[in-house]
């Protein structure tokens, strides 16, 4: 039977795959010959279900290398490798600027030292400073502005407040011990910590920075999803099988920025405080779900809520206004990361310790730690821990199917994409 054009597109690009795993490890010139041969090829190939951008458009992947020290960046246009930028020591997390042309490396640091947010310049992939914070960060959530962000310090049990305008931290929230996820919900109003080492979570007016109620018996807790109306929180606890719902305070008072943090420590030691919201936080319910849930991936209606066990090899699926888990469903090993499409449609579940993606299967590599979908959705980069590239699968077919593999540093374990179109 005589083969399509895009039979042998498909085919054709399969084999540049196989040369890829074979010259990965070769000189740095080969991978970079190899992808302008990969690009000039694409080039001829019908992609009709590939976005049509403006010459003005790019988006860029941002992948953290953890064991290198820097940046890895791709195109996501062109599905190249653009380049590698040397940032702090140990990057652990990345986060794209909702509102300016720039990504925020976490720069852990080494030795129980002080670490640093990298600033990158997005529209020439250049290190524009480097943001001093405290021992060991991990995380950083930026706020809906653009103005400010929170950086989680495990190693200094404090969240650093950032001026993302003046590159500086301009105040400092005292949490419980070891926090490694600080989010901030949709209205601005609430800021919720995950404090792994105490097992609690802490909730602060975010404008503020006090403290309103501390929350604990969550061994682990480690991850926090935030629904989009900004009523309920859920934080998982890592070291054991639930995950607590919090029902957040309506009408909070307001202050300037910043204001409070300095008092916030001892507030977190006499327990809950209010700063006169109307309808106090409060627990809502402890989920029973699998063992050691470490990530929770929120649908984008907030309807649902996905809940990555990572020792019983399943996620759970609960229902968010209600807290009701419908049940557990068996993925690969080491589930560890989940992602929900924009659709709402599609699950995909990165396996740690298994050759697999589920819903669908990734043939090649092992390891997968992150993912992050284009801005069109058409496309999903998976991060490869431990085979140091990144699968881009396309979501859009009749069956997800692998499409190319792109190189990064060594042990990559976080990424961000950010899109803009330059002037």
């Amino acid at each position: 039977m005589r083969q399509s054009s895009d039979d042998h597109c498909r085919a054709e690009f399969t084999l540049l795959n196989l040369r890829f795993r074979v010259m990965k490890f070769s000189p740095p010139k080969a991978p970079a010959l190899l992808f302008a041969g990969v690009a000039t090829f694409l080039a001829g190939c019908k992609q009709p279900d590939f976005p049509q951008y403006p010459a003005n458009y790019r988006e860029y992947v941002y992948v953290a290398n953890g064991q290198s020290g820097t940046l890895t960046v791709l195109d996501a246009v062109n599905l190249r490798l653009d380049r590698e930028i040397r940032v702090g020591q140990n990057p652990v997390a990345v986060a794209a600027s909702p509102t300016r042309n720039e990504v925020y490396v976490v720069n852990a640091g080494a030795n129980s030292g002080q670490g640093s947010v990298t600033v990158v310049n997005a529209e020439n992939n250049s290190v524009v400073t480097n943001i001093p914070v405290l021992v060991a960060p991990v995380s950083i959530e930026v706020g809906p502005d653009g103005k400010l962000a929170w950086v989680a310090n495990s190693g200094s049990n404090a969240v650093s407040v950032l001026d993302l305008t003046s590159r500086r931290e301009i105040a400092r929230i005292s949490a419980g011990r070891e926090p490694v996820a600080a989010r901030l919900s949709a209205d601005g109003k609430t800021l919720v910590v995950a404090n792994r080492g105490d097992g609690s979570a802490s909730i602060f007016d975010a404008p503020a920075g006090r403290l309103r109620r501390v929350f604990g018996d969550c061994p682990g807790a480690d991850d926090v999803a935030i629904l989009p109306d900004s009523s309920k929180a859920f934080v998982s606890c890592s070291a054991g099988h639930q995950v607590m719902s919090i029902v957040l305070a309506h009408g909070a008072t307001n202050a300037t920025p910043g204001s409070g943090t300095q008092q916030a420590s001892a507030q977190a030691q006499l327990g809950a405080t209010q700063t006169g919201a109307a309808q106090p936080d409060r627990l809502a319910a402890f989920m029973d779900v699998g063992l050691a849930p470490v990530q929770l991936a929120l649908k984008p209606d907030g309807g649902e809520l996905f809940v990555s066990n990572s020792a019983s090899n399943t996620i759970s699926e609960a229902v968010t206004n209600s807290d009701d888990v419908g049940g557990a469903y068996l993925m690969g090993d080491d589930p560890i990361r989940g992602l929900v499409s924009r659709d709402n449609l599609m699950l995909y579940e990165a396996n740690f310790k298994s050759q697999y993606v589920t819903i669908y299967s990734i043939e090649d590599g092992d390891g997968p730690s992150a993912m992050a979908f284009n801005a069109a959705g058409n496309l999903l980069f998976v991060v490869d821990n431990r085979s140091s590239d990144v699968a881009v699968i396309r979501t859009r077919t009749a069956k997800p199917e692998l499409f190319t593999l792109l190189p990064t540093g060594r042990g990559p374990n976080a990424i961000a994409v950010k899109s803009f179109s330059v002037q």
